[in-house]
């Protein structure tokens, strides 16, 4: 399985930078970064084209966009940037939504939206990021709200099919995966899915992996280790009690698994992505400029 890139880079955080006059910034942060400009004017700026931003300006840019954002040469600008990685939002969206904000990522069309004046999500997320407590959950939730109304159409599920049921174990097996966040696939085995999608577990195995492009085992296994790091990531949870959370009985055999998938042991994966035990906490982290 192949390593992921910058997985744990800040996540449901909102950030606060300012840019100086003349100053550029480029977002690329895996997953959808939703961009207001509290103070100043500038531009967003692509290969051939340049779109005007002022105070108030929303954006909603995909990790892998080719544009940027310059700040006028007049003033300087202050800027709001909150990212969203839906690989990390295991258990809230399904895995047919995960695979439509990767489709929806790499569509040039979709990978940079700018909203109008009278948008009201724009109204809405100048209004919270002006709070004082804007790191508060409610905070955090209503942003990952705009983005989710902002990218709502990519969301919707596919028209029902004239079939009542879905006609053969491809397609029931596409429906469950839509329909299912992916966390359920820890708690039914192959042999209860094949009887679920009305297959042998032999032919569930193929057309598993032409859907998902990997083995059900080895999806699960992702999905473990997923699990794994996030909590190794934003929580104090010891080693061993993070390997029995992630259904691992084994704490040599989670530490193999999991230097196996990121080339790195689950504690220095802790001391390099979580939260210092010794100093440094995810509020300081935050207030790191965009620019550094």
């Amino acid at each position: 399985m192949n390593k992921p890139a910058n997985l744990y880079e800040s996540h449901l955080t909102l950030r606060e930078s300012s840019l100086p006059p003349g100053g550029e910034w480029r977002p690329g942060q895996p997953g959808w970064s939703l961009i207001h400009v509290n103070r100043g004017t500038g531009y967003w700026l692509e290969s051939s084209s340049s779109t005007e931003l002022e105070a108030g300006s929303v954006l909603l840019v995909a990790g892998d966009a080719s544009g940027s954002v310059r700040a006028s040469v007049l003033n300087g600008m202050s800027l709001h940037c909150f990212n969203v990685i839906p690989a990390r939002l295991t258990g809230l969206i399904t895995l047919g939504e995960l695979e439509s904000l990767k489709q929806a990522a790499t569509r040039r069309e979709l990978a940079c939206r700018i909203l109008p004046t009278g948008d009201p999500v724009r109204a809405r997320m100048t209004e919270l990021c002006a709070r004082s407590n804007r790191d508060s959950l409610l905070v955090r939730l209503s942003l990952l709200q705009f983005v989710v109304e902002i990218l709502g159409q990519e969301l919707q599920p596919a028209p029902p099919s004239q079939e009542t049921e879905p006609v053969d174990a491809r397609e029931r097996l596409r429906k469950f995966l839509a329909e299912s966040p992916p966390d359920a696939l820890l708690e039914i085995s192959l042999d209860e899915l094949a009887r679920m999608t009305h297959c042998t577990p032999r032919h569930l195995s193929r057309i598993f992996y032409e859907l998902v492009g990997m083995s059900f085992r080895d999806k699960r296994a992702e999905i473990r280790l997923a699990r794994a790091s996030e909590l190794l990531a934003t929580s104090q949870t010891k080693v061993v009690e993070v390997a029995l959370d992630s259904g691992y009985k084994s704490l040599s055999f989670f530490n193999l698994m999991f230097t196996r998938r990121y080339g790195i042991s689950p504690g220095r994966w802790r001391q390099k992505n979580g939260i210092s035990l010794a100093g440094e906490t995810r509020r300081n982290r935050r207030t790191r400029r965009l620019t550094s």
